[in-house]
């Protein structure tokens, strides 16, 4: 009975406060809202279990050199780990990337997953239409297979249960598919459709890093002793093996869950304490808000413990009071945060992982409960215990005259004020801090130009064995029709466009001199030329491999660099400035000698103070084509991976002659003009000649935009979370004052009958809020030192203690407090001394 007495006069006493009441509840819901948003994101992505069986037992896998870098698996290397390493009860190989599939006549272009036949095993997925793959349909040779998406079941297939009648292609292979996975099941990296690995051809060598591995660790197995398992059979395979520096010499396990987020954790555990101390400002605001109108109810205190009321009662009336405004800014926050959590969506980058998982389910909204809890809780008993301190049945029998009371309440006031100062400045700092962040990547030289740039993302269907004319003559006839439109500059292609393929091919190549060759061994290369590796026979690709990893074990003549196929107008439409030599051109065709253009990097690591012009390479563990590549020329380095990346050594060959790798092709141009007028004509040119080439057309200046899109979020969520703060704590500033002020009344109107000029008055009061501000700036430069330091990994060539940033914030924040505290100090200096002396 007592409880809802409470509740109910709480209702009335906020409805008579309605402004408090107001701007409590949009403080509340302001710091509830953003902390549950970034909760929601941090569960969704990180917390939340994988939706598989038993997910704690599944784990990524990877080869490991002597260096300790981390390698994907070779075929060799992942029969062996899975036939000793007993701890696993199952090791899948998987691959994907988009490719040109066709349902009926629509051709269009979704990620495809090779996948090996232990792998749904390991994952734990079943279909919920059809059936998995059955062994015959897993081995080299067999007619294609495949499974769908839920979701591509639903879009594509319209829901059939008829899978055998559709008519499908997979980059122009007919494959039948035979079942459908569960609704939101896309492992790995948003596959659509699921193949059997066993359709590419196995390759013998243990330096053909081509496979990311998961496995599942069996039951009683922990995953330290399955790491020491892996280990030690990893250890003896390098000793039986060993001849290279990317050969592996260790396994490293990491749990599926962590492997799949462990790039974007740190940022986003950022982002939620960000979050947090934003949450802590908005608190402190509410808290000077709750105590302001605590004082003001001082004869209301009084009047009660004077009737017999008990400090205990007063203090469950403040905490039902408390509950209230924090049970509807709660409210009001998960409001806020679920249009938050579409909005983040929204401008989050694509490439973080599970996003589909992130909304604000049970566990975000208990998490919202708890807060607004233990927020109310805070609020309920600071307030009440000050509100009843002290000598109430005094305060009753002096009239309401409580100076001493005001004077602990505006100390009090002071410190709340001077910790939301400490936290919006060490906010402030880390925004700046990131700000500074993204003009220094904006500032670096790329290598190449932007600008009046329009790309053609092509994916090509794959090559067969005689194919390879056909393929160079498109590309040749596309080039030549995009060349031919008005206002197109410049026109050329590449495999690796910059900044829009990250994971770009490398490897090691091979300075050799033409003349080292066996008789024997020149004609194994021509064979090679003649014969595709997925047609070739097991005997001679091990006789290849064989020459091919001799050749490649001479260690002072090897060099690692990035594999580039790219046309002869490729560089003059990015501008990617020449050095030396020449550039590819029309007499490097197919059977001319197969020239190569390095970059500066290459150059440098091989031919150091001389002219490599001339020189000769053997790069053909790449794409299978042992043609030794003569050096033609020398171009700048190309930031292609981001812009925060130090150009990579890059080996450019030509597409005429190494047309293997142009799978994945764009199409560069340079237009005189608005890059958007052409498109349309270079649409109109590539469906003149293959409609069934399906294409995204793009700026360079939206590729270039889109690389730095995980800068830009967190940049823009710091950002606002900072402003916010700022604004929260610059309302506390001016409320506090304005308090202090409105309590000081009759001694500011005492020292104007006194003598105390205007000037004085504003210098005392100006001098309290500064004083205020000073501390709370002292404790927050400690307090930016700790959050800076976990922000590290966020920064680009800026010390996480940078002091001129430091020392910028803090100055800014110094300026706007005292703008904020200048307007109760003005008003201070305008007291009339009799009205004030007549006051209370």
């Amino acid at each position: 009975m007592n409880l809802s007495q409470d509740f109910r006069y709480g209702f009335r006493m906020l409805w008579k406060n309605r402004v408090y009441a107001f701007v409590s509840l949009i403080t509340l819901a302001v710091g509830i809202g953003a902390s549950t948003a970034i909760f929601s994101v941090v569960n969704g992505v990180l917390l939340r279990p994988l939706p598989y069986p038993k997910p704690e037992q599944i784990v990524r896998v990877w080869e490991a050199d002597a260096k300790g870098r981390r390698m994907q698996f070779a075929d060799p290397n992942l029969e062996d780990v899975r036939a000793q390493v007993h701890s696993l009860q199952g090791m899948a190989a998987m691959r994907s990337g988009e490719t040109t599939i066709s349902v009926g006549n629509a051709p269009d272009r979704v990620r495809v997953a090779s996948v090996s036949a232990d792998f749904f095993s390991v994952i734990g997925v079943q279909p919920v239409l059809g059936r998995l793959f059955v062994p015959e349909e897993q081995r080299f040779g067999a007619a294609p297979a495949v499974l769908v998406s839920h979701s591509f079941w639903q879009r594509q297939l319209h829901e059939t249960r008829d899978l055998a009648s559709v008519k499908f292609t997979v980059s122009n292979n007919p494959a039948v598919i035979v079942g459908v996975l569960p609704a939101g099941f896309h492992f790995p990296e948003d596959s659509q459709v699921w193949m059997p690995r066993e359709l590419d051809v196995r390759l013998p060598s243990r330096t053909a890093h081509n496979w990311q591995v998961v496995a599942r660790i069996r039951d009683g197995v922990t995953l330290e002793q399955a790491r020491a398992d892996a280990s030690a059979v990893a250890r003896r395979i390098s000793q039986d093996n060993r001849f290279d520096e990317k050969q592996m010499t260790d396994v490293v396990l990491l749990p599926l869950k962590d492997a799949l987020t462990r790039n974007v954790q740190p940022a986003l555990l950022v982002l939620l304490g960000v979050a947090g101390l934003l949450l802590l400002v908005a608190c402190a605001n509410v808290m000077n808000l709750s105590l302001a109108q605590a004082s003001a109810r001082g004869d209301e205190l009084a009047i009660r413990v004077a009737l017999g009321a008990s400090r205990w009662r007063l203090l469950r009336q403040f905490l039902a009071e408390a509950l209230i405004l924090c049970g509807a800014g709660g409210v009001l926050g998960v409001i806020a945060a679920y249009f938050g959590v579409r909005a983040l969506l929204a401008i989050a980058p694509t490439d973080i992982p599970r996003l589909d998982e992130v909304s604000v389910n049970l566990f975000v909204l208990a998490f919202a409960l708890a807060v607004s809890f233990v927020v109310a809780a805070g609020l309920g008993v600071i307030t009440a215990w000050r509100a009843t301190s002290g000598q109430v049945r005094s305060a009753l029998a002096e009239a309401g005259r409580r100076q001493g009371t005001s004077a602990r309440s505006r100390h009090v006031g002071r410190m709340i004020v001077a910790g939301q100062v400490a936290i919006t400045l060490t906010l402030l700092t880390g925004a700046g801090l990131l700000g500074r962040s993204m003009l220094r990547v904006l500032s670096i030289d790329p290598g190449f130009e932007t600008e009046h740039i329009v790309t053609l993302d092509l994916k090509l269907p794959d090559l067969e064995e005689g194919t390879e004319s056909r393929r160079v003559q498109f590309l040749e006839q596309l080039i030549a029709g995009v060349r031919a439109l008005p206002g197109v500059e410049a026109v050329g292609g590449t495999n690796v466009l910059p900044l829009k393929e990250p994971d770009s091919s490398d490897g090691t190549f091979v300075v050799v001199n033409p003349q080292q060759f066996s008789p024997k061994q020149r004609e194994l290369i021509e064979r090679s030329t003649q014969t595709s590796i997925n047609k070739a026979d097991p005997a001679f690709l091990a006789e290849l491999t064989k020459f091919a990893e001799d050749l490649f074990s001479n260690k002072a003549q090897a060099g690692n660099a990035d594999y580039v196929v790219a046309s002869e107008g490729y560089f003059e439409a990015l501008r990617i400035p020449v050095l030396r030599g020449r550039l590819f051109n029309d007499g490097d065709g197919p059977t001319a000698p197969h020239a190569a253009v390095i970059s500066e990097g290459v150059a440098r690591q091989k031919w150091p103070g001389q002219d490599p012009i001339g020189q000769t390479v053997e790069f053909g563990n790449m794409d299978g084509d042992l043609r030794l590549l003569t050096i033609v020329g020398v171009v700048g380095e190309v930031r292609k991976h981001s812009l925060e990346t130090a150009p990579r050594p890059t080996i450019y060959v030509n597409y005429r002659q190494r047309p293997r790798r142009t799978q994945q092709f764009d199409v560069v141009l340079r237009t005189s003009s608005d890059p958007a007028a052409v498109t349309s004509s270079v649409r109109r040119v590539l469906t003149q000649l293959d409609p069934t080439v399906p294409a995204r057309m793009t700026t360079f200046s939206q590729v270039f935009s889109e690389s730095l899109n995980n800068r830009r979020f967190n940049l823009t969520l710091v950002g606002v979370f900072a402003l916010a703060a700022l604004l929260l704590a610059m309302v506390g500033v001016f409320g506090v004052l304005a308090y202090s002020v409105a309590q000081r009344t009759q001694e500011i109107g005492v020292r104007i009958a006194l003598g105390a000029t205007p000037g004085g008055i504003l210098k005392m009061v100006l001098g309290q809020g500064l004083l205020t501000v000073a501390i709370g700036l002292l404790v927050g430069l400690a307090g930016s030192l700790l959050l800076t330091r976990t922000m590290r990994s966020m920064l680009f060539e800026i010390s996480p203690n940078d002091p001129l940033t430091i020392a910028g914030i803090a100055l800014l924040l110094l300026l706007i407090a005292m703008l904020a505290s200048y307007i109760p100090a003005r008003r201070a200096t305008r007291v009339d001394p009799m009205v004030a002396l007549r006051y209370e």
